[in-house]
This record gives structure tokens, C-alpha cells and sequence, in this order.
């Protein structure tokens, strides 16, 4: 198996649990970039977020941003791709939520808005290094004509898992919702997921599927790994995760994405 792509998720997967990336990742993915091999980012993070990684490690293709709502060129800004949640929809989602007390923000390109920071803001803030703007949702959301990349609901596990099934059985086939983390609840249009990003990536460059691996952890990126030719679950994956995998690796504190890459991609191509 020749691997000529490879889409690796930032948090928890390529991302220690500080947020930094490993020497030896680096270098991984560096030397695979050297042999030729397209090396790219796909994250639920917004472009913003997810560029100074981008530029740490050279990324000379686009990176799939906001779920795969997004494909852009993080340097130039050139965007590829761009599929919104319709600003109508978007508008009655967030007073739906905000009418059951789930924190809700919405992302409107590099722009993060909520209608009231509070503790869980905060931490996303932290999380992310971006800016959290606080704001009516609806005039926002009346200001904007096409729609919005992202809806990020944040809560508790339990009333996050409980209120899933009610926004699928509400919005239908109209919304793809997600997580990304335990308290992330993450809503895109129905017709978004980082597999559906992946497959016209790799379209655009002319590669098969088989010629494709992504790594991830969580449920956000199962599609993806199921798309792949090779998927790969780091191994601090979710079990649901890791039983759609076709390989476990390492974990993100071990230098997983490094081991699949050298193991894979490396080797394999000497």
C-alpha cells in the first residue's frame, strides 16, 4: 500500500494535551512531506486556530477546517471550499438551544459569537487561543446572508448525549451533528463531514482512496476514517473510534500520529 495523502485531526490526535506537537511528529511528517507524500489538517477548529500548526509544519495544501465545512489554503487565506448552515436554520437552532439553557456559539468564518461568555466560553477560548465575541445571535444572524460554518452547543456529557437525538429527530437530514470532545456538541450542514471533505480533497489531487490514511480519535472524525484507505485511531481514541479503525496506534502523549506515519508511509515507501 502506497500512502500519497494522509489527514490528520488536531486535538487529542496530533496535538499533545498541552496543545503542542512532538518533536518527533514534527519531524515525521516533515519527512514524509519531503518524499512527496500530501500532509494536511482536518479539524473541527476554525482556519484562525488551526494556522499556526499549519505554518509550524510547513503545510503547503489546503486544511479541512469546521468539520469539512471549510477547505482553505491556511496561508493565503484562498478558499476551496465553503458549505454554511443556511442563516435561517442557524437562527431557529440557536434560540431552540438557547430555549432548553445550552450555551451555544456560532462561527462565522473567523469569527467566534456567543450571546453570553461565561465559564464554558472561557475554556473554549482557552482551548482554541481565539477571541470569543459576545453578541445577539438573531440580529447577528439577520446581518448575514448565507449562514453560518458551525453551531458549537457545550454542556455536560449527559445532557449533550440526551439532546442529540432531539435536534436529529427536529432538523432531520438538514444538520450533521457531531462531537468532538465530551462537552462538544458540533452541528454543520447535512451535507458536511471531514469524509466528504477528504474524498474532494483527494479528488482535486488526482489520488485514489486507497492512496488516502487519516487519523483521528473521536466521533468528528469518524467518517474520515472510515473513508480512508488506511484509518487509523490514535490510541486514546474513543473505543466506538477504535472498532471502526483498521489500525490503533500510539496516543497523542505517545507520538501515535509519528508511529503511524513512519510505520506506513515511511517504510513503506523506501
Amino acid at each position: 500500500m502506497t500512502i500519497r495523502l494522509v489527514a490528520m485531526d488536531l486535538d487529542d490526535t496530533l496535538l499533545r494535551d498541552d496543545w503542542t506537537m512532538s518533536p518527533r511528529v514534527i519531524k515525521a511528517i516533515q519527512k514524509a512531506q519531503a518524499q512527496g507524500v500530501k500532509m494536511t489538517i482536518a479539524t473541527g477548529r476554525m482556519t484562525i486556530s488551526a494556522r499556526p500548526y499549519a505554518e509550524q509544519l510547513g503545510l503547503d495544501i489546503p486544511v479541512i477546517t469546521y468539520h469539512g465545512a471549510m477547505i482553505q489554503q491556511v496561508l493565503s487565506g484562498d478558499i476551496l471550499f465553503r458549505c454554511v448552515i443556511p442563516s435561517a436554520l442557524a437562527t431557529e437552532i440557536v434560540e431552540d438551544v438557547a430555549s432548553r439553557g445550552v450555551h451555544a456559539q456560532i462561527y462565522l468564518k473567523d469569527r467566534v459569537i456567543t450571546p453570553k461568555l461565561n465559564d464554558w466560553s472561557a475554556e473554549y477560548a482557552r482551548i482554541a487561543s481565539v477571541r470569543i465575541e459576545e453578541d445577539d445571535l438573531s440580529i447577528v444572524l439577520s446581518q448575514e446572508p448565507e449562514g453560518v460554518e458551525k453551531i458549537l452547543l457545550m454542556g455536560e456529557e449527559v445532557d449533550l448525549d440526551q439532546l442529540a437525538p432531539l435536534l436529529r429527530q427536529c432538523y432531520g437530514e438538514k444538520i450533521h451533528i457531531t462531537k468532538s470532545k465530551p462537552c462538544f456538541l458540533e452541528i454543520t450542514d447535512g451535507s458536511v463531514n471531514k469524509g466528504v471533505a477528504l474524498a474532494a480533497l483527494a479528488e482535486h489531487f488526482g489520488i485514489d482512496q486507497s492512496e488516502v490514511m487519516a487519523i483521528g480519535d473521536s466521533f468528528n472524525d469518524l467518517e474520515m476514517i472510515k473513508y480512508a484507505g488506511l484509518g487509523v485511531a490514535v490510541g486514546n481514541a474513543r473505543l466506538e473510534i477504535q472498532d471502526q479503525a483498521d489500525i490503533i496506534t500510539a496516543s497523542n502523549e505517545e507520538d501515535g500520529v509519528a508511529e503511524a506515519i513512519e510505520r506506513y508511509v515511511l517504510n513503506a515507501n523506501l
